[in-house]
């Protein structure tokens, strides 16, 4: 396998995370969550759909902000149906410089999304002319996938792979929609679409049979057997449609501490590893979805061991755990406060507010400076539906005209 072959980090949560039933996050949320990737150093993140309008001003306020360098290296890449209606709204109303192409596979999937008289070869030809009119409206990279790529026929996953790498994509996702995969023959086909496309490959896994991990990490080995990069979609906390994708922190442990991976370097990108803990925990509050007891690394049973593991842990840790949970940058308690404290809210008054601003060493200019950053953290209060967290009360102090830019819904 050549060296250069190396595995990168993309995370989907702000478009497939939200997904889950009764899970959503509010435009400032994403954008925090935006700005955690990146300094834990993920390479990529999928920021939404890119032709929808109400997402529009969330997404250029991203754009604005990796513009001023506060939201970069991390690439923003936006979803969308592969037809040329939608790459025309997507460069309309965005200034998304990256686009994901996602193709229906089987015939059911034809007509919901398309309607009737779609074949998979007029989609084929449609998906060419999308790639061009990108092009032309100079849209540096595109990856383009099959929905469902898992249980589409040899025949017709070659035929799209070999028709969009010859229209200019950059990278072939393979979407395991359904988690039908297994680690066996997941590695297997990927390396075969591999080795037919000379592309880099994307592995999108979802969890339904408790494999999305296994599977992504499996399918990226294929692309490496084949000399080519890999890419795996991760969510934080393993969030997405139905049980969920391949979690972030686990595919990123995976390949840097399991058995035979460790030593060979795989990762691509420069993870700040203690970051971990923060993210998780931050998307976990917004969400209002609790990490799980069980979670790798994160859960708080993942540093408790029992019975005759207890020495071991204790007196021999390296040798005993595959990690230690202070890697990830869980060594900060959760404290809960006892008596009064302050929190930002819809109808926060200025002397409060400034009050809560005092903690955190910001202080305004002037009384309109502060009352334009109060309003802002109203509106912010409103569209989170909870109160405030530190990094959010900074940001949009620091950055105001983007917050509003953000949070200002278009449609």
């Amino acid at each position: 396998m050549p060296t250069e072959a190396r595995i990168h980090i993309i995370d989907t949560t702000n478009r497939d995370g939200v997904r889950t039933s009764r899970l959503c996050l509010s435009p400032l949320q994403k954008t925090m969550i935006n700005l955690q990737l990146n300094e834990l150093g993920i390479c990529e993140t999928e920021v939404g759909l890119a032709a929808t309008h109400h997402e529009a001003n969330y997404i250029n306020g991203n754009c604005k902000l990796q513009k001023l360098g506060v939201l970069a290296p991390i690439c923003l890449r936006g979803w969308i149906n592969a037809l040329r209606s939608d790459v025309e709204q997507a460069v309309t109303h965005t200034q998304l410089t990256h686009l994901y192409m996602s193709i229906p596979s089987h015939a059911w999937f034809l007509r919901s999304r398309l309607g009737p008289g779609w074949s998979l070869e007029r989609v084929a030809d449609e998906v060419c002319a999308a790639l061009e009119q990108a092009r032309r409206a100079k849209i540096q990279s595109v990856t383009v996938g099959m929905q469902d790529s898992a249980r589409a026929s040899d025949a017709d996953l070659m035929m799209i792979a070999r028709r969009v790498r010859s229209a200019g994509a950059d990278r072939y996702r393979y979407c395991d929609t359904w988690g039908f995969e297994n680690p066996w023959s997941i590695r297997a086909r990927v390396k075969m679409l591999a080795e037919e496309l000379k592309m880099p490959i994307e592995l999108h896994c979802h969890d339904d049979l408790g494999l999305a991990v296994a599977n992504a990490i499996a399918g990226a080995l294929g692309a490496l057997d084949a000399g080519v990069d890999a890419y795996i979609q991760t969510t934080v906390n393993g969030v997405g449609e139905r049980a969920g994708i391949a979690d972030l922190v686990s595919v990123i442990l995976a390949l840097k501490k399991s058995r035979s991976l460790r030593e060979r370097e795989l990762v691509g990108d420069q993870i700040d590893l203690p970051k971990a803990w923060k993210l998780a925990r931050y998307a976990a509050y917004a969400l209002r979805w609790p990490i799980s007891p069980r979670q790798v690394a994160l859960g708080c049973n993942a540093a408790v061991t029992a019975g005759t593991h207890i020495d071991g842990a204790v007196s021999e840790v390296q040798d005993c755990e595959v990690y230690n949970v202070e890697e990830l940058g869980h060594t900060e308690p959760d404290i809960i406060e006892t008596g009064r404290w302050v929190a930002s809210g819809v109808y926060e008054g200025i002397k409060g507010f400034r009050n809560i601003y005092g903690k955190l060493e910001i202080e305004f200019k002037d009384q309109a400076e502060a009352t334009l950053v109060l309003d802002l953290v109203r509106m912010a209060s409103a569209q989170n539906h909870q109160p405030l967290t530190g990094d959010e009360l900074r940001f949009i102090a620091h950055h105001p005209d983007v917050a509003k830019e953000i949070m200002t819904q278009s449609c």
